[in-house]
């Protein structure tokens, strides 16, 4: 976690905002969006902010400024991208349900379809909205580094984007793009080495295209992501094909990495071999992907089992027996009232919160750093549980 992130969020009065809470750093967000700015600005491609990843409307004017659009996963994500973002609004999914794409051709400007077979379905209908709306295909290199096959679009089997062999002529007539997702919180250097993969695949049909999608998982606000690698791989990719080509690249993670936390409070503590901190939070359904993925969150002023002097086990509050962020130390004994932060829950969490168990929903708070100001965007309770249900 770079060291930033830590020293402003150990600044904060985690009592200002309600609990649990999403907590935004609108200034680290914004220093993330400079940064992808200028690669915009520096290799000639568009960045999209994609919603599957990170979609607190709240900071859209922000985020707008700097970016070129969104890309959505469906019908809802595109309309609060459209309704709340200036600027392009991109559409892809493995399947689209025919009443969608009726009401997607009356806005959407980029339609990436997963197969010839949608292309074929669906373009009169995009045809007959009378709109420039610009289509493309997402393709499968079949090549990927992603290290949980889980994550993998390029898996075997995965049904994300068409392979070569499924490509019969006059599969791409009318299309103006291709689109490739194959990566998951990787370097530059992943994409450097899939580029010569796709080019081998599908090499034959980039002259005749407007524009090629890199997708997302490009980790380019990461300390260590190297952002001049990116920005020569894109430029030698436009020298060789075409300087007439638009690229795109479509992260959600790198726009909210390092910028917000998940505060919450310890309700209780019980024992069973070992202390057990129980949270007004849940790994199950406030942070699924550290039980999916599984990956260990980090919380500010913890340390590994045993680093300092008191460990506890962090449980969620819902029935799962398996609802357990892990096992940290602390330096002073946990009590009930305490507030903890888990650290860079911005991204890829408040997407996927759920009510199970009706747990109630994390509120959503932004801090301003110029004002001091913490504002509470939004809070939830027992009519949004309610009204899922019937």
């Amino acid at each position: 976690m770079s060291d930033r992130f830590i020293e402003e969020f150990s600044k904060l009065d985690l009592n200002r905002v309600p609990s649990p809470c999403h907590l935004m750093h609108r200034g680290l967000l914004e220093e993330n969006c400079r940064v992808l700015r200028g690669v915009m600005d520096r290799a000639g491609a568009k960045i999209l902010l994609a919603l599957k990843g990170f979609a607190q409307f709240s900071e859209f004017p922000l985020v707008s400024k700097y970016l070129a659009g969104t890309t959505a996963s469906g019908l809802h994500e595109a309309l609060l991208g459209r309704e709340f973002f200036p600027g392009e609004c991109h559409v892809y999914s493995p399947a689209f349900p025919p009443a969608d794409m009726d009401e997607l051709v009356k806005f959407v400007d980029h339609v990436s379809f997963n197969s010839p077979s949608q292309w074929r379905r669906f373009r009169d209908v995009v045809k007959a909205s009378g709109r420039a709306v610009s289509c493309g295909l997402r393709v499968n290199p079949q090549y990927a580094e992603v290290e949980h096959e889980i994550y993998n679009p390029c898996a075997a089997g995965s049904r994300l984007g068409t392979i070569r062999s499924e490509i019969r002529d006059g599969d791409l007539d009318g299309l103006e793009g291709l689109h490739m997702h194959t990566m998951c919180e990787q370097g530059a250097d992943v994409l450097a080495r899939t580029i010569p993969h796709f080019e081998e695949k599908f090499g034959e049909f980039i002259p005749r295209m407007k524009w090629i999608n890199f997708g997302g998982g490009h980790w380019i606000t990461h300390p260590s992501y190297d952002v001049d690698l990116l920005c020569e791989t894109i430029l030698a990719f436009r020298r060789k094909w075409g300087e007439h080509l638009q690229i795109y690249l479509e992260p959600g993670e790198a726009v909210a990495i390092r910028t917000g936390v998940l505060v919450c409070t310890v309700l209780d503590v019980v024992n069973n071999g070992m202390p057990i901190a129980i949270l007004d939070t849940s790994a199950s359904a406030h942070m699924p992907d550290v039980l999916e993925m599984p990956y260990r969150a980090e919380i500010l002023g913890a340390g590994a089992p045993g680093e300092f002097a008191h460990t506890y086990r962090l449980a969620g509050g819902t029935c799962l027996a398996g609802d357990v962020l892990g096992d940290y130390s602390f330096p002073r004994p946990l009590a009930p009232g305490q507030r903890l932060a888990l650290l860079d829950m911005s991204h890829y969490t408040m997407v996927k919160n759920t009510t199970f168990n009706g747990i109630r929903l994390p509120s959503i708070a932004s801090y301003v750093p110029e004002t001091g100001e913490y504002r509470l965007i939004r809070d939830f309770g027992y009519a949004d549980y309610k009204n899922k249900l019937s």
